[in-house]
């Protein structure tokens, strides 16, 4: 029988679908704290972009592994898990219920599942190269090295195209053979939030225009000139199409319609990677009217 203290609860799916407010009333009825698994909430400063949960929204519940670094700095998902497992292990300690909250599957894949990552040495001079190569170059060496591996890169997510590259050539075989697997540490209860289709699409929609409303354009342009045009930020849906604004490609009418597009797409990009794991219960969203 697995120990009560190692309970975890993982709730997962495509943004827009409530997460983090199902996340925060959970909390409240089992007495939990909130791990964030999200590749952009750990950036301080990227909050509209990313849809950060707001003090407000957070509702008195604490929450780990948000605005933890600066943008330019390169945080991997090997990191994330240290420092991640680290709240999980502290919020346990003090017999809480720790629950990890988010859409980046790979994230909860190396933390919650029984993969581990490769120890890899950087290899300076690829990354060099590979840098300065445009985002569907490195797509198609990626495909080539490795089909599947390819399946996991977000569009015109080149840091993580490169880090992928970087493993299979050091490794010298398949991102999911240089993986390896682990024993799995925590007895994890996964639960997915989705909506049908049309939906979804239709919250994300919103969301986008909620976004605008609160500014982010002007968010935009103050990282931009804090930060610079870094990878983290012209990389990141949402900053990426406001830049395309900023520079004239594009009205804003356009732009937020290719916002609405990309997220579109990224959310079905997430549908696929969780619906992998078997374990997941679906259409737990407490509004779900049954059919």
């Amino acid at each position: 029988m697995t120990k009560k203290s190692n309970r975890v609860i993982a709730v997962v799916g495509p943004t827009a679908s409530g997460k983090t407010s199902y996340a925060v009333d959970l909390a409240h009825r089992v007495d939990g704290e909130i791990v964030s698994a999200d590749s952009r909430l750990v950036y301080k400063g990227l909050n509209i972009g990313t849809a950060k949960p707001t003090e407000e929204e957070q509702c008195g519940i604490p929450h780990y592994m948000i605005d933890i670094v600066e943008p330019e700095a390169d945080y991997s998902a090997g990191l994330y898990a240290k420092e991640a497992k680290r709240c999980i292990d502290d919020i346990l300690s003090r017999g809480k219920v720790p629950i990890i909250v988010g859409g980046t599957g790979l994230y909860f894949r190396i933390l919650l599942e029984n993969y581990s990552l490769p120890e890899t040495k950087p290899d300076y001079e690829l990354r060099k190269r590979l840098t300065e190569l445009e985002f569907t170059d490195l797509y198609n060496i990626l495909y080539q090295l490795d089909s599947e591996a390819a399946k996991l890169v977000n569009e015109n997510d080149k840091r993580r195209a490169i880090r992928f590259i970087e493993v299979i050539k050091q490794s010298n075989c398949p991102l999911s053979e240089a993986r390896g697997f682990k024993e799995q540490e925590y007895d994890v209860e996964w639960i997915g939030l989705n909506f049908p289709r049309e939906e979804l699409y239709e919250r994300i929609n919103k969301r986008v225009d909620i976004m605008i409303e609160q500014g982010l354009v002007n968010e935009t342009k103050n990282l931009l000139k804090k930060h610079g045009r870094i990878s983290n930020i012209v990389d990141t849906i949402g900053y990426r199409e406001m830049i395309s604004y900023l520079d004239g490609d594009m009205s804003l009418k356009d732009a937020v319609d290719k916002l609405k597009q990309n997220t579109r797409n990224y959310a079905k990009r997430q549908l696929t990677w969780f619906r992998k794991n078997v374990n997941i219960k679906w259409n737990c969203y407490p509004d779900r009217k049954k059919k």
